[in-house]
Parts: structure tokens; C-alpha cells; sequence
């Protein structure tokens, strides 16, 4: 068990990556991630925006999340890649475009050190949005 010398909190993997403060807005998400990554995410969460505008930005599961009426998408960044959970993508109409990249069920994982398909994230939120109703 590893502690965190500046905030107490107790991991089991020694030196684990974390937030030692309260992350609560978008805007402090983007601001706690490193320098080369904070563009990545604004261009993330613009595109995001755009295609729901009505969402609401929210934190939820420590991540960026925007929400209408339910989660509706919510990504992260991790050391070499960006992170986008939209839910259950097994029906999705456009799984051939996700081939390309790491996914699961209901993740994606965009490399950091690769352009990020912005128009993918786009079409996936607009199909998400149909989903919910």
C-alpha cells in the first residue's frame, strides 16, 4: 500500500497517478492535465459542445462529462491517449470507423501522438443524443 505524501489517500500501486484536490468543473479537468494535453481536451470538449449544445458540463466518475437528461459522453486523459465513454457502442452505426483505435464495449481510446478524429467524436455524440430521446 503506497500513501500520497501530499494528500494522505492510499493506493495500492505505488506512485499511482491521481488528483490530490477536488476536481468539480471542466475547465479545472483540463487545467490539472499536462501543458501538451489541455489543447487536445478544449478542441475535445468544443466538438462536443457542438454537437450538444443543450448538454450540461458536469464532472462525474472524476471525468468530464456532458449530460442531458442522462450521461451522455464523458472522456479523460490518461498518459498516451485520450479517453471517450459514450456508453454501449455495439450498434453503432459507424464501428467500422473505431477499427482504427482501441475500443471496447463502451470506450475509445484516441493516442495522443496521433491526430484525433474530431468529426468521429462529433458523429458519435450526435448519436448518442438520438439515443437518449
Amino acid at each position: 500500500m503506497w500513501q500520497c505524501p501530499k494528500c494522505g489517500r492510499s493506493f495500492a500501486k505505488r506512485g499511482q497517478d491521481h488528483y490530490c484536490i477536488e476536481i468539480d468543473t471542466i475547465d479545472r479537468y483540463i487545467e490539472e492535465q499536462a501543458e501538451e494535453v489541455r489543447p487536445l481536451l478544449q478542441r475535445i470538449r468544443a466538438t462536443i459542445h457542438e454537437a450538444a449544445p443543450e448538454a450540461q458540463e458536469r464532472i462525474s466518475w472524476r471525468m468530464p462529462t456532458f449530460w442531458q437528461g442522462k450521461n451522455l459522453i464523458h472522456f479523460a486523459a490518461f498518459k498516451k491517449h485520450i479517453g471517450i465513454y459514450p456508453g454501449d457502442l455495439t450498434e453503432a452505426p459507424f464501428r467500422d470507423r473505431l477499427e482504427k483505435y482501441h475500443h471496447a464495449k463502451g470506450s475509445i481510446r484516441f493516442p495522443i501522438d496521433e491526430d484525433i478524429d474530431l468529426e468521429l467524436i462529433a458523429e458519435i455524440t450526435r448519436w448518442r443524443r438520438s439515443r437518449l430521446g
